[in-house]
């Protein structure tokens, strides 16, 4: 058995073990003893990683409590409905609820203003056409009814 106070002997090593003296260490690089104050202290773990402060007390600037949506990553939902009916034909209110989202927009910050526009422009494109499309319409009709056929002749 071996004696607990003495290190451990080594079979790879073929040097004899038998000075009493451990082997010697190198010192290493000496650091000056800083005062414990002039350490920063670390930030709470809520502050240094976004969360939530803790009750009562306001949260971070930029961050909404409770993991909502802020106010202005919300799109205008009559400026999505614009953009829709103008595209689906239904330009008359394609370019009511543009107009009234357009307002609704300068009011309150919330995104949606080239939705909005779009339903607009295609609104009144579609408007437009639908007017030229009446006018060719009565003017064919009209002269179709006035350079009839005579059959009571």
């Amino acid at each position: 058995m071996s004696d607990p106070t003495q290190p451990p002997v080594d079979p790879t090593n073929s040097k004899p073990a038998d000075s009493g003296a451990p082997p010697a260490t190198p010192a290493g690089p000496a650091y000056p003893d800083y005062p414990a104050s002039a350490t920063p202290a670390a930030p709470a773990y809520d502050q240094a990683y976004g969360q939530a402060p803790a009750y009562g007390q306001p949260p971070a600037y930029g961050q909404n409590p409770y993991g909502q949506q802020n106010p202005q990553d919300k799109f205008n939902v009559l400026s999505i409905i614009s953009l829709v009916t103008s595209i689906l034909g239904i330009s008359l209110v394609g370019v009511i609820t543009g107009h009234i989202g357009m307002s609704q927009i300068k009011k309150t910050g919330e995104k949606g203003r080239g939705l909005a526009l779009g339903g607009l422009v295609v609104g009144y494109l579609g408007l437009a056409l639908g007017l030229i499309a009446a006018i060719i319409f009565i003017a064919v009709f009209i002269g179709a009814a006035t350079t009839g056929s005579n059959y009571y002749n």
